[in-house]
């Protein structure tokens, strides 16, 4: 088939997140498929951006046509942010015809995370001859309830209403719509969608990258890994995202708890929230943490074989009722790691496969007597968590696995 990927914040290894577009777009590749994604120049997740000095520029990356759609750049999640989005909607609708025209798609799919890409896309579906190319949602989150129940916004402000009419459209002329969240299905069908339309398709790992032979971790990463084994503490570690959705400051205080205990957690990643965490370990002298900045994703399987325990955390927040689908967590599984997860949401991919342990989030309390069980257990029924979690994610969430369930879906 040619399928026809829209997602804005499509990256590449070269470029950084979002990853699951390109490890998609790469397996259906691999199968026979001629794959067209197309994405704005200017993203905030992205590590680089793509060079583009004119309107649109065109590069093939490991067999996969990229299309890079000039969009201005911008911080936060304000006005600039929605001049970003518009500018993308706006070169996409006029994309449309030559998109439908010369690569003649049997598939497209809306796949930005908000969902007014869907209005493009149908229109690209729709100018698709001598027939109408099968129209495709992937819900990444489910906006506008994620910026309503996450960051507060109104539900009667202009925002969330332009993304409610987008969101209810796409239901309802999507042929199909893939989740990567598991429950989402009472939500989607009050919103108009046929539950026989939709499939789930999680996130998932590259195991190609797993099997090459790790990076060696930067200076400051190594030395603070052997400090932390020094006097035989359990290191606790985390590798992500530095965002309140992370709630970094409850395993903060869990350290905190933990001072006079053998433990020592070494924590690295970036985001807004960085800055602050940085300064509450110096402020309050939390000894037995040490905060560094990200490492490359090729050390982050190094990173991972040094810990006894890989930590994630979330906020207590009504939205995850409807699943929870983190990249991190498929990174602890694959590497191995016993997990604690604090979280309480509608699924929980720890507790299905018996790697770690799971307590209640946003409890520091809890989570430090999470992690006192998981010291007490042992070296080897750690390790035993660990062979679970990474033998569930390759069975269950593996790229291959994955390209293949979402072709399944569109030819249902």
């Amino acid at each position: 088939m040619n399928l026809l990927l829209l997602n804005h914040y499509a990256g590449g290894p070269a470029f950084g997140m979002e990853y699951r577009p390109y490890y998609l777009a790469r397996e259906w590749v691999r199968a026979g498929h001629r794959v067209q994604i197309v994405a704005g120049s200017y993203s905030h997740v992205r590590a680089r951006q793509p060079e583009v000095t004119g309107r649109v520029r065109d590069e093939t990356i490991d067999g996969i046509a990229y299309r890079w759609l000039a969009t201005p750049a911008y911080s936060g999640n304000g006005a600039a942010r929605a001049r970003n989005i518009a500018s993308f909607l706006g070169r996409l609708w006029a994309q449309a015809g030559a998109l439908a025209r010369d690569f003649a798609p049997d598939a497209v799919i809306a796949s930005s995370t908000y969902p007014m890409d869907i209005w493009p896309a149908r229109r690209i579906a729709r100018l698709c001859a001598p027939r109408r190319a099968k129209l495709v949602y992937e819900i990444h989150d489910l906006w506008p309830l994620s910026p309503i129940e996450l960051a507060g916004m109104s539900p009667t402000h202009p925002f969330a209403r332009v993304c409610q009419r987008a969101e209810n459209d796409a239901y309802r002329h999507a042929d199909v719509v893939v989740s990567m969240l598991p429950k989402v299905h009472e939500h989607v069908a009050a919103h108009g969608l046929d539950l026989q339309r939709l499939a789930i398709v999680p996130n998932g790992i590259d195991p190609d990258e797993w099997q090459r032979a790790a990076e060696p971790l930067r200076d400051d990463v190594r030395a603070a890994l052997d400090a932390a084994r020094s006097g035989a503490r359990l290191v606790v570690g985390y590798a992500g995202s530095m965002g309140l959705p992370n709630a970094l400051d409850t395993l903060l205080d869990a350290a905190r708890l933990l001072a006079d205990e053998p433990f020592a957690f070494v924590l690295v990643g970036d985001g807004h929230e960085r800055a602050r965490l940085a300064q509450r370990v110096r402020q309050e002298t939390i000894a037995n943490v040490t905060l560094l900045p990200p490492i490359p994703k090729a050390q982050v399987p190094s990173f991972l074989s040094r810990l006894d325990v890989a930590a994630i955390g979330w906020q207590r927040v009504p939205i995850y009722r409807f699943g929870i689908a983190p990249n991190k967590l498929m990174d602890y599984m694959m590497a191995g790691c016993a997990v604690l997860h604090a979280v309480e949401a509608g699924n929980d991919p720890v507790a299905d496969a018996g790697c770690g342990i799971t307590v209640a989030p946003e409890s520091a309390p809890v989570m430090a007597d999470g992690l006192r069980r998981l010291a007490t257990a042992g070296p080897e029924a750690r390790r035993a968590m660990g062979e679970r979690g990474r033998a569930h994610v390759l069975a269950h969430h593996s790229y291959p696995v994955l390209a293949r369930r979402f072709v399944e879906a569109l030819q249902r």
